[in-house]
């Protein structure tokens, strides 16, 4: 299976690249107000209105750095199919592809109810990765949150990030 490799500091994490719609640079993104300090803002993309999460803070409470290597991902949510959603997902040096057989990665020993989204690891030439199970990265009322706050956020601001 193939993935898309990223660091959340100096931890290494994969996504599922069925979930990836396309990857992005970082771009100027509309804030939303009153939102968690997590939530990045949001945009258009296509004339849909886009959430965006900032997964480095999410996970440490710092956001990601300004770099060239950091990327916007957008992503299937809560997975490929009819009823997805675009979310769009902030991470560090989303510069690789990973190709592993699902049976190797095990599970990490830790269960922390904050950190739902982080499934199983595998152990590489690099160290252990992580992966990042985009289904479970929001709360059914994050979900209700983002997606409504984006849609608003944009309407109120139709010009804003076209």
């Amino acid at each position: 299976m193939l993935f898309l490799r990223f660091a959340i500091a100096t931890d290494h994490y994969v996504i599922d690249a069925t979930h990836v719609a396309e990857v992005l640079p970082w771009l100027a993104l509309k804030r939303l107000p009153a939102a968690p300090a997590w939530v990045a803002g949001a945009f258009s993309y296509r004339g849909e209105a886009v959430p965006v999460i900032d997964l480095t803070r999410l996970a440490t409470g710092a956001g990601a750095p300004e770099r060239r290597s950091t990327r916007l991902v957008l992503v299937h949510y809560p997975a490929p199919g009819p009823g997805a959603r675009l979310l769009g997902v902030l991470v560090e040096r989303a510069t690789d592809t990973l190709r592993a057989d699902v049976s190797a990665f095990q599970a990490s020993g830790v269960d922390l109810p904050e950190g739902r989204y982080l499934g199983p690891v595998l152990d590489t030439d690099d160290g252990l990765v992580q992966w990042v199970r985009v289904d479970q990265l929001l709360t059914d009322e994050a979900r209700a949150l983002l997606f409504d706050a984006a849609r608003d956020a944009l309407a109120e601001a139709p010009e804003a990030l076209s």
